[in-house]
């Protein structure tokens, strides 16, 4: 900048500090409008009209945005500049996280994600797909006020001390009294137009709201976008300080004779004929990255878009009511959700926030029974806190992306194909029985295939993400039937178990595509059930018990069902889930998902944004039509039961306090003469 500009650009900003200076509060007014403008904005651009701004609405926000801001009248006017500036920078940093995750996950961004905020760096090609130009607009006021910061910081003391050398200068105590009193009105007024409507909303439609916690969204849409950020931060700070020790032996006692409940029903089960009909055998899991039950038996363009999973439904055991049960935790809620049978948090990751705690994890109880234990995904081993967590589910050796060779670039990291080669050179020499778990990765979004792979004619869908979704599931699953190749050649696939199912949806949320796809418009339960189903595989030695399942089950039911096969008793494990796979499929089955629904396979419960069950559909899965409530509430507080119990058993690690329980009641029944035991319950 020439010294002419300079000098202009200075005298600009310095008349303007003097003028804010003298105005009081005139620089917080403008704070106001600029943020209440990128608030309105926000709730636009996530695109849902049951979420945009009413004028009920903006007076919450208005008054959360007060509280947020009163303090710094406080401060003198160079202070209260720079802390209003650091307050926008805040904002709308937080709001376009918000906005970029809801694209994604169609939530909101909360604190446990936050704190996973190192990975952000490596979803890369995911997050550039979810940015618009249009969004510039959170950040436009930006090419002033950081300048202005700046200047204001440096050059803001001298050129105020030189404006006010000839004013008159007004008592320190009049000016205090000035800010204690405006700050005060705006405190006030803050707190009266925020909490009066945020109340109103928790006596009548949002009744019940915080307790369940349900969905974000349903939060934000009582709160605001400031509110459920100051909301989340209580909570957050709540659950994991101030209530971290506080459940009750009443409670605890509680969950543990839910939890129990649930053993005593597998218990029951290892009467079933099939219970230990697999001893001994390898087991062999593969976890599909977004794979999703609606491809499975469908072709386009006249190919067949999973031609190796449709040929498996004839020689294995295919259920299609298999719902996932994941929540923010994505990939790893599903891999803890399968791997440890319980169900996962409802803000963030177990694997990030809880990977220390007890859990009955399928890799202890088959390394306890002699199996080895590996587990391959080839990408960074601090993903998802994997390295911790791995380690804690006791896994011989996990094998991360540094230890495969990068020879088939797709997508995210190595291409599946590469990736099961390389990952079965090292089950084949590993010692047997053994289970292994194989987290695939090329079908993640936004499934960017190299052209060499993209073997299917799309048609019109060509171009579009969902005809991108379709190439990398039919790559994936190219890649699977490579595998089953290979094992049958190298004579693993008769004395193996072997399972396939998807973690997670696509993150396709235009279902304008899904129905260009399936041919036929979509209502909202077919809509909600493609949402929540993924593709799931068992296959048996000797072919058996193939065909299509219709049992309704869930990623809770898979560490069940492998030690149902196997012979190993989970009675006395702390797990929710039921083995899928008996002689007689179980009656009154319910997979619960994490937003509170749930579905029995006549009925399919979807909870409401407010939160009370009342307001949630009953849909009759037959009929395809919303049908009688009274067929769902029972069961929907039962499914509220189980998220209840097993928050309380993950967040409070109650598995270690149940196990130490279990020994102190062993050792004081122990005779006179008897043997100690350890905090296994073993003798030493």
């Amino acid at each position: 900048m020439l010294p002419v500009q300079q000098n202009i650009a200075r005298r600009s900003m310095s008349t303007l500090l003097v003028w804010l200076e003298r105005l009081k509060a005139v620089d917080l007014i403008l704070f106001a409008a600029v943020i209440m403008a990128k608030l309105y904005l926000f709730s636009d651009f996530i695109g849902m009209s049951k979420f945009k701004m009413n004028d009920k609405d903006a007076i919450i926000e208005l008054g959360a945005l007060l509280l947020l801001c009163f303090w710094t009248l406080w401060l003198p006017a160079r202070g209260r500049i720079i802390a209003l500036i650091v307050l926008n920078v805040i904002v709308s940093f937080v709001l376009y996280a918000d906005l970029i995750y809801f694209r994604y996950f169609q939530d909101l961004i909360s604190v446990p994600v936050l704190l996973q905020l190192s990975q952000v760096d490596s979803l890369g090609g995911s997050i550039g797909t979810l940015l618009s130009w249009n969004d510039i607009v959170f950040f436009i006021d930006w090419i002033f006020i950081i300048p202005f910061a700046v200047y204001v910081i440096w050059l803001g003391r001298r050129d105020l001390r030189k404006a006010n050398e000839h004013r008159r200068k007004s008592s320190v105590w009049l000016k205090t009294v000035v800010r204690i009193v405006l700050s005060a009105l705006l405190f006030t007024v803050g707190t009266s137009f925020y909490f009066s409507n945020v109340n109103e909303a928790k006596r009548t439609w949002g009744q019940g709201i915080f307790v369940g916690n349900w969905w974000n969204l349903s939060i934000y849409n009582v709160t605001g976008s400031l509110g459920f950020h100051g909301y989340d931060v209580y909570r957050y700070v709540k659950q994991n300080y101030l209530d971290a020790a506080t459940v009750t032996a009443e409670q605890s006692s509680e969950a543990k004779a839910w939890i129990e409940a649930r053993g005593d029903l597998r218990g029951a089960l290892e009467q079933d004929a099939l219970f230990g009909a697999y001893a001994g055998s390898n087991v062999l899991m593969v976890q599909l990255e977004a794979f999703q039950n609606f491809m499975i038996g469908k072709s386009i363009g006249g190919q067949e878009i999973t031609p190796n999973l449709n040929k498996l439904i004839g020689t294995s055991a295919y259920f299609s009511q298999f719902y996932h049960q994941t929540s923010q935790g994505r990939t790893s809620d599903a891999d803890f959700a399968a791997n440890c049978s319980m169900q996962p948090v409802m803000n963030g990751s177990v694997f990030v926030q809880y990977a220390s705690h007890e859990f009955d994890c399928m890799p202890t109880t088959l390394k306890n029974n002699g199996y080895s234990t590996t587990v391959f995904h080839s990408y960074e081993g601090g993903f998802w806190n994997r390295n911790t967590m791995y380690n804690n589910m006791n896994y011989d050796k996990f094998y991360s992306l540094k230890h495969f060779n990068l020879d088939e670039k797709v997508g995210w990291a190595l291409g599946d194909k590469s990736f099961f080669q390389q990952s079965m050179d090292v089950v084949s020499d590993q010692q047997k029985p053994f289970y292994s778990f194989m987290i695939t990765l090329s079908s993640h979004h936004p499934y960017t295939m190299p052209d060499t792979e993209k073997k299917l004619d799309v048609g019109n869908l060509k171009g579009t993400i969902m005809g991108d979704y379709l190439q990398a599931a039919h790559y994936v699953d190219a890649a699977l039937g490579e595998l089953v190749d290979r094992m049958k050649a190298e004579g693993l696939w008769d004395n193996t178990i072997f399972v396939a199912y998807g973690d997670h949806d696509n993150s396709i949320k235009d279902w304008k595509l899904f129905e260009n796809f399936l041919g036929k418009p979509l209502s909202g339960l077919e809509r909600e059930m493609i949402l929540k189903q993924v593709a799931m595989f068992v296959h048996l030695p000797r072919d058996e018990h193939a065909g299509t399942h219709a049992n309704v089950s869930g990623q809770l039911d898979i560490t069940p069902t492998v030690m149902h096969l196997l012979g190993i008793s989970t009675a006395d494990q702390f797990m929710a889930g039921t083995p899928m796979l008996t002689e007689q499929p179980a009656e009154g089955k319910k997979v619960v998902l994490r937003n509170g629904a749930f579905t029995d396979g006549t009925f399919f419960f979807m909870p409401s944004g407010d939160g009370v069950i009342g307001n949630g559909k009953c849909w009759n899965i037959a009929a395809n039509a919303p049908g009688d409530m009274d067929a769902c509430l029972g069961a929907a507080e039962e499914a509220r039961t189980e998220l209840y119990v097993s928050d309380q058993i993950v967040m409070s690690d109650l598995i270690k306090d149940f196990r130490k329980q279990a020994v102190a009641e062993a050792q004081a029944a122990i005779t006179e003469g008897g043997e100690a035991l350890d905090i296994n319950g073993q003798k030493k």
